[in-house]
């Protein structure tokens, strides 16, 4: 089993201005020293955080944006990159960079996919990051990427060790935030992925990854299917295969007018009904959602205007048990 889910990550022109879309409009937390930008490597990344400590949430929501200049610390990358813009659709308005899991076996990992003959590539290590990245369903030779190995996931896999995490983050039960008000923001509790095919996607991360789902369940009054891919860190945010069963749902139409590929990022708040009082106070759009068996209950859906095309989503917070 994979460790954990790094982020909900959005790849978008303009990587600023998102993350101060989501401080402004949702009200998670940024900070300066969560933005990271190298000289050898062209792209910023906000590491933003529903809460400020990685012990209570520990899968932040990282918008990306890549600039057009030279790669020299990976100089392969942008053609997988352009590669992931065409397989996604270059106006799809949610695309990703990389579904990121992290594992505490990097090595492990890449000796089974070695021997296994899975199409993989390794970046090579620089000063700023001198560690290994995999990325599966391209090569060296021929960096593009294919769905064959992940079904169209984009998975990039990275080990525990260079995130440097708190060892509070592995304690169980897991933390919880101290004397919060109740419209505060807590986790990131699931990345959303719309698929066309469930059971392919299942079977190929199956017998690539060794990886399988916690739950495969059918929810007929919303038209969807999905499998929810867990992690051993108990608060990660899980990974939500979703394939719709009716073409006339909201996940149906979103896949029938962009296609497959990443979907909502959903977090948790204190108190559902405080946090909605925010989000009007921020003069966010939403709309409240009930009776979804899928979420066990209400659900705020900031509209995706607010955002660029993202789609947030937030429910009522749940401790973790495990």
């Amino acid at each position: 089993m994979f460790t954990m889910l790094l982020s909900g990550d959005l790849m978008v022109a303009d990587a600023d201005r998102m993350a101060q879309l989501l401080v402004d409009k949702v009200g998670i937390t940024g900070h300066p020293n969560w933005r990271q930008a190298f000289p050898g490597h062209p792209y910023v990344a906000h590491f933003l955080r529903t809460h400020k400590s990685l012990a209570v949430a520990p899968t932040r929501v990282e918008p990306q944006g890549h600039l057009d200049a030279d790669n020299p610390g990976d100089p392969m990358f942008p053609i997988y990159l352009h590669s992931l813009e065409e397989l996604q659709g270059v106006t799809r308005p949610i695309k990703t960079h990389a579904t990121v899991l992290i594992t505490d076996d990097l090595k492990g990992v890449t000796q089974r996919l070695h021997e296994r003959r899975v199409p993989f590539r390794l970046a090579r290590r620089t000063p700023e990051m001198p560690f290994d990245r995999l990325w599966v369903g391209c090569l060296p030779e021929d960096p593009r990427y294919t769905p064959e190995v992940d079904g169209g996931l984009c998975i990039e896999i990275m080990g525990l060790e260079p995130l440097q995490m708190p060892d509070a983050v592995f304690q169980t039960p897991a933390a919880e935030p101290r004397d919060p008000a109740p419209s505060d923001l807590v986790r990131v509790v699931a990345r959303g992925f719309l698929v066309r095919d469930l059971d392919d996607v299942l079977e190929r991360l199956r017998t690539n990854l060794d990886w399988s789902p916690e739950t495969v369940e059918t929810f007929e009054d919303e038209g969807l299917r999905r499998a929810r891919m867990t992690f051993a860190l108990g608060h990660s945010a899980s990974l939500d295969l979703i394939e719709p069963t009716r073409w006339d749902t909201e996940e149906g139409l979103f896949l029938h007018n962009w296609g497959p590929g990443p979907y909502y990022i959903r977090l948790s708040t204190i108190d559902l009904d405080a946090k909605a009082a925010d989000l009007d106070a921020r003069g966010t759009r939403y709309q409240r959602i009930s009776g979804l068996d899928s979420v066990d209950g209400d659900l705020l859906r900031i509209d995706p205007e607010d955002l660029d095309g993202a789609l947030v989503e937030i429910v009522a917070h749940t401790p973790t048990r495990h």
